[in-house]
């Protein structure tokens, strides 16, 4: 039987993107060695599922349909830039979300109690948070560099994006980076 990897996300306003790619190339000469995520591939992630059954999926766009409909469409901003795990040993850059972080919490919440009881999910030991990821760090040595970087971004403003939908990828490995496709998608408002 065929598994997809598969994750549960939000698509960017075009705006949006086309700030965190100015916000990329900026940040690329500052510092280096980062593997930037590619624009076609930003997103905000609500819930990573892994490799899963093919026969699943239908079940998972389901559950994404139904839930996505029992809430109403919102925004959230993106703003200012930080690390995990933190900015003095920072793997993965990202963008924080403010105003809409309430909602998609919510919206995450229900789509993982719906994914728990079909049962192809386990929930993560830690709490959700809402983020776009920028890129990874490649080697450890570069990490000190980014720490006054980040700091220097702390107040960085990408605008607003809409959310009124939710959409069900895959993602498939190829050389040149991951290659994510539409399997399903959930309009929220019930329309």
């Amino acid at each position: 039987m065929a598994r997809i990897r598969t994750f549960i996300a939000v698509e960017l306003a075009r705006g949006v993107k086309e700030r965190l790619v100015e916000l990329q190339e900026e940040l690329g000469r500052t510092a280096g060695n980062v593997k930037w995520v590619a624009p076609e591939n930003m997103h905000l992630t609500l819930l990573f599922l892994g490799d899963v059954e093919e026969l699943e999926v239908v079940s998972i766009c389901r559950v994404v349909q139904e839930r996505s409909g029992r809430h109403v469409p919102f925004t959230f901003d993106a703003e200012g830039i930080g690390a995990f795990p933190n900015s003095r040993r920072p793997k993965i850059l990202w963008v924080g979300i403010t105003d809409g972080v309430k909602p998609l919490r919510a919206l995450h919440a229900d789509l993982e109690e719906g994914l728990l009881e079909l049962g192809c999910y386990r929930r993560e030991e830690r709490a959700y948070t809402p983020h776009l990821t920028l890129g990874r760090i490649r080697h450890d040595e570069s990490g000190e560099a980014w720490g006054p970087v980040l700091l220097k971004h702390a107040d960085w403003h990408g605008g607003s994006s809409p959310v009124d939908e939710v959409v069900v990828m895959s993602s498939e490995q190829r050389r040149d980076g991951p290659e994510y496709s539409v399997m399903g998608r959930g309009a929220l408002g019930g329309r």
